[in-house]
């Protein structure tokens, strides 16, 4: 079928279809709660606790106003400031975002950067004002605080909803979630459950006994269990679908959160899937996503060039899941140090094992960092053997302060030149040779016995020279200070002149 008979066809039996949401806001404002409470309150009794782990994803029944049973998929993205790829990729496929401000601390630094993941992927969103119940709580300033970020809400020149809740107390969570709906139905949202599967893939797993599954929003079609699903260069067969509960079904519509186990490899996460009823179709369209990808990458901007004097330092990365370890990536990336560069030599999914530590052994030792993984023992002997840092976390913060301390450790030696004093000459009493006697005045700091000088004139190093003696008052000194007029002798290929600066300098290891 063309795609443009296809497009007919979607459009032709369209019906109406639940909203994908995207709870997004700072880590501290009550996010995690607030899914928390609406997981607890809208999950069938009894079934709230079996969510999976990995789901990142679940639906909820919401009976609105007019008594209506809707259903509504929430993405459960990580609130750390670190797994914003997470949310950017929540966004995208989210069709409603909510933006959680707590109401007694106002707009942060994750709440802009929030603000423009929404922006940037044009998803209508819903102000939920948090924390309503605390004291100091004070939405009237929240409001101006969100306006001064061009956030204009309702009653305040704009039309961007907000809802007072407590996620705490559930104070205005059900308001919350018809405000959810009439946005959704503002939207129009369809989808067409006559035709295949397609959606996006929002995480992706390896695991030893169960191999490679991911995470999967259908955003239109039905999955069918005896069809075959393709991403960018990965193909599974549809013989195990477990729905967010983890129990196994035979099919799924347009907005469910489904767990799909079979990939022959790691599909990419953040891509787009397609279900086919034949293999062949299947590994043909994998092929050509995939050639969509590699296009991508080869257009994207260049690395710049590293600087002489910086260390390449390599890195191994494994971590539980592939949103884990891109959010990781993307710390990485943010790093800056003086003259030490972290380049990933190798990343994965699962344990650290002996392959790993094997290939860090080169000639420059790559630094091994696991995020919520284990270490195989043999691994750990050889990385103790070999003298190879392994570092495991399961807080990213703590892995990026650890990392960068150990990137420190590469960073190149060089020689550098500190001042420590510096003096303006009155008077040249002689010269002899490469010997001058001089008086002046110290500036800054402090002249010592046997330091290399700096001969600056008209704010320009013409040369250098070594202070042999000093004397003050006549008397012989090892240093003067600051403010203390002085008589030198200082060596120097290099004639000194009144009106001259010397600089005393010291050469140090940095």
């Amino acid at each position: 079928m063309s795609p443009k008979a296809q497009q007919q066809k979607k459009e032709a039996g369209a019906v109406p279809r639940p909203p994908v949401v995207v709870v997004m806001g700072h880590i501290d404002h009550g996010k995690s709660t607030l899914l928390d409470y609406i997981r607890k309150t809208n999950v069938t009794a009894g079934e709230a606790g079996g969510i999976t782990q990995h789901m990142y994803a679940y639906e909820i029944e919401h009976h609105n106003e007019g008594g209506e049973k809707r259903k509504i998929t929430f993405i459960d993205t990580p609130g750390h400031a670190a797994f914003s790829l997470m949310r950017e990729r929540g966004a995208e496929v989210a069709d409603i975002a909510i933006l959680v401000v707590a109401a007694d601390d106002g707009v942060k630094a994750q709440t802009a950067e929030a603000l423009k993941t929404i922006r940037d992927n044009n998803v209508p969103f819903i102000v939920a004002l948090n924390k309503i119940d605390k004291e100091g709580a004070n939405p009237e300033r929240v409001k101006q605080e969100l306006a001064e970020k061009e956030v204009f809400v309702e009653g305040y020149g704009g039309d961007v909803p907000t809802v007072a809740i407590s996620a705490k107390r559930g104070d205005g969570i059900p308001e919350l979630l018809d405000m959810v709906l009439l946005l959704a139905d503002l939207r129009g949202l369809t989808g067409n459950p006559e035709t295949s599967a397609e959606g996006i893939v929002i995480e992706a797993h390896r695991d030893e006994r169960a191999g490679i599954s991911a995470t999967l929003i259908i955003k239109n079609g039905t999955l069918k269990k005896g069809a075959y699903v393709a991403t960018g260069g990965s193909v599974a067969p549809t013989r195990r679908i477990e729905d967010f509960l983890g129990k196994s079904i035979t099919e799924a519509t347009f907005s469910a959160p489904v767990h799909l186990y079979g990939f022959a490899d790691l599909p990419n996460v953040g891509t787009t899937f397609q279900a086919f009823e034949s293999q062949e179709e299947a590994i043909e369209a994998s092929n050509r996503l995939k050639e969509e990808m590699l296009r991508a990458r080869v257009a994207a901007p260049k690395r710049e060039a590293v600087a002489d004097d910086a260390a390449m330092v390599p890195l191994i990365i494994k971590a539980d899941s592939v949103g884990a370890l891109e959010a990781i990536e993307k710390e990485i990336g943010l790093l800056s140090l003086e003259r030490v560069i972290p380049h990933i030599l190798g990343k994965g999914i699962g344990t650290v094992g002996e392959a790993d530590v094997a290939r860090a052994l080169g000639k420059e030792k790559a630094i091994v960092v696991a995020f919520n993984t284990k270490v195989e023992r043999r691994a750990e002997e050889l990385a103790l053997r070999e003298k190879v840092s392994i570092g495991t976390f399961s807080i990213i913060y703590e892995l990026i302060e650890w990392l960068e301390k150990e990137l420190v450790k590469h960073r190149p030696k060089i020689m550098v030149e500190d001042v420590i004093g510096s003096a303006k000459i009155i008077r040249v009493f002689s010269r002899t040779k490469d010997k001058q006697v001089i008086g002046g005045r110290v500036k800054t700091g402090k002249l010592t016995t046997g330091k290399e000088v700096r001969v600056i004139r008209r704010e320009n190093e013409i040369g250098h020279g070594r202070i042999l003696e000093l004397q003050q008052q006549k008397s012989k000194t090892n240093e003067v200070l600051e403010g203390l007029e002085f008589g030198a002798m200082v060596e120097s290929r290099y004639e000194i002149a009144a009106g001259d600066v010397i600089e005393a300098i010291e050469r140090v290891e940095r």
